[in-house]
């Protein structure tokens, strides 16, 4: 775990160095421009520092762009996406957007990867129409989620709903569906923790604006997070009935006469190599489950940036805690 705790440490400088840009400061930039370009070289070779550094590095990196998938690649993208915006604030919308949209092509490709092209495409369309959906029924008659309205928000929206909003229903759907094996009340779970921070940083963005007559967090009420509940939990449960195979359930997925070919993980042969100076990695088991802890990072990181620390801690714990329970969860069976 060394080098996964150096590269959180090069990356969280490099956020150090975006605060301090933001107050004005140059140095600021010197963080930036010595911490973004470390977090890759630690998270390969961070263990290494006091041996054959660079060999590793390059044995690693070798392997690493091997084992590189589709959707891996995309997810990479949606994470590069958050880095420019603590530097152009007023960029949040663009952003905002192409890194959603780079997180549902990832969910999209993942999901064609493991169970092929029409369930991926089924699964997609039905969590995009069911997020635009309740977002319709919620923003006009106050259920599911109480009394809201989209407004204020900027464009492009479908419909009077931002575009991103029922693109991240799929790929954060799934993400949860992941993590949590299939279980669906564990999902709507893990989306509900995730609202917790996406509540106060949208509001700050103005996407939405809360009018609640009981309002708990952020404006929003109780009511809101029981719908985020709900309606995750329903689509979890969708996709686990879809493609149980990918959720690490038995079943052909509700008959449905389509291909299954398991888990959408890396399947690769590396070729021999003369001499292994450290251990290689191997992205054979990773899922796009990632995609939440990656969230865990960079919400509570946006809430920073617009000044709600408390917002910022609330969330981290609120979604690390979620994270646990899944874990948790998983590993009783």
């Amino acid at each position: 775990m060394i080098r996964l705790a150096l590269a959180f440490a090069a990356l969280g400088l490099a956020f150090l160095g975006a605060l301090l840009v933001l107050r004005g400061l140059p140095l600021g930039w010197g963080l930036i421009a010595l911490g973004l370009p470390l977090t890759p070289v630690l998270a390969l070779a961070g263990d290494a520092l006091t041996g054959d550094f660079v060999g590793t590095l390059r044995q690693r990196a070798g392997v690493v762009l091997g084992q590189m998938r589709p959707w891996m690649w995309l997810t990479v993208l949606y994470a590069a996406l958050h880095i420019p915006v603590p530097l152009w604030p007023q960029g949040f919308a663009p952003l905002a957007l192409l890194s959603t949209g780079a997180l549902f092509l990832a969910a999209l490709a993942y999901v064609w990867e493991g169970v092929g092209a029409r369930r991926a495409l089924v699964m997609a369309a039905l969590a995009f129409g069911v997020g635009l959906g309740v977002e319709l029924l919620g923003s006009r008659t106050g259920f599911p989620f109480g009394v809201y309205s989209y407004a204020t928000a900027p464009a492009p929206t479908l419909l009077g709903v931002p575009l991103l909003v029922p693109l991240g229903w799929f790929a954060l759907t799934l993400s949860a569906a992941l993590l949590s094996g299939g279980r669906a009340w564990l999902a709507g779970l893990l989306l509900a923790a995730w609202d917790v921070g996406l509540e106060p940083l949208m509001t700050a963005e103005g996407y939405w604006r809360w009018s609640d007559p009981a309002p708990l967090w952020a404006g929003a009420p109780v009511q809101n997070f029981l719908g985020w509940w709900a309606v995750g939990a329903g689509l979890s449960w969708a996709f686990t009935g879809l493609a149980p195979g990918l959720f690490g359930r038995r079943g052909r997925g509700w008959d449905w006469p389509m291909q299954v070919r398991g888990e959408a993980r890396v399947r690769v042969t590396v070729g021999p190599i003369l001499r292994e100076s450290a251990p290689r990695p191997d992205l054979s088991r990773l899922t796009f489950a990632v995609a939440y802890p990656i969230e865990a990072f960079f919400l509570p990181g946006g809430l920073v940036l617009v000044g709600r620390y408390r917002e910022a801690a609330v969330t981290l714990a609120a979604m690390l805690g979620a994270l646990a329970l899944a874990r948790a969860v998983r590993g009783k069976r």
